[in-house]
């Protein structure tokens, strides 16, 4: 009597341990694929817009809106994601912007990527002011929402060694 009632513990509690054991790694595997997803998609998102002027594509990375932390008076504003497509043409049009990325570290919903971008400015925008760029280093941290999309930016330049935008100013952008 006492091997059914051994067989029929068994057959309970064992199922019941491997799926407690097995809930775990099962998490761990799934925050894992969200880091990676995320860090896929930062990557794409500078692929897209910044290295190959797909600006089109800023909707599949950008949330409607989202929140850019930058110089100047972009510090936490809310913007429309199509400022990202806007920002992106007004650099593809200096002339020909390409771009590497050098590496990136992602922690719960953020992705920092570290890249290089590089500018052969057109006659046209050395005649506005702008120089030719090789590899200036750039931080980004991207936030990003539970479906994938970028909610918040932080930009970290290395101003001193990029040329200025036409009309630039000393002080903060945007001023006269």
């Amino acid at each position: 009597m006492r091997l059914p009632i051994l067989a029929f513990a068994l057959a309970v509690t064992v199922p019941t341990l491997t799926t407690f054991n097995s809930a775990e790694p099962a998490s761990a595997q799934s925050a894992e694929d969200t880091l990676e997803r995320n860090k896929r998609l930062a990557r794409e998102f500078y692929e897209n817009l910044w290295f190959t002027d797909n600006t089109d594509a800023y909707a599949d990375y950008v949330f409607a809106e989202y929140t850019v932390h930058d110089l100047g008076q972009r510090k936490g504003v809310t913007e429309a994601a199509i400022e990202q497509k806007n920002i992106a043409d007004l650099f593809h049009s200096f002339g020909e912007l390409t771009g590497e990325i050098d590496y990136q570290i992602a922690e719960g919903d953020k992705v920092a990527t570290r890249w290089f971008i590089s500018l052969d400015a057109s006659e046209e925008a050395k005649a506005m002011g702008m120089t030719d760029v090789d590899r200036v280093a750039i931080i980004n941290v991207f936030r990003f929402d539970d479906n994938g999309k970028i909610v918040e930016i932080w930009n970290h330049r290395h101003d001193v060694e990029l040329p200025q935008p036409p009309g630039y100013r000393e002080g903060e952008p945007g001023e006269d």
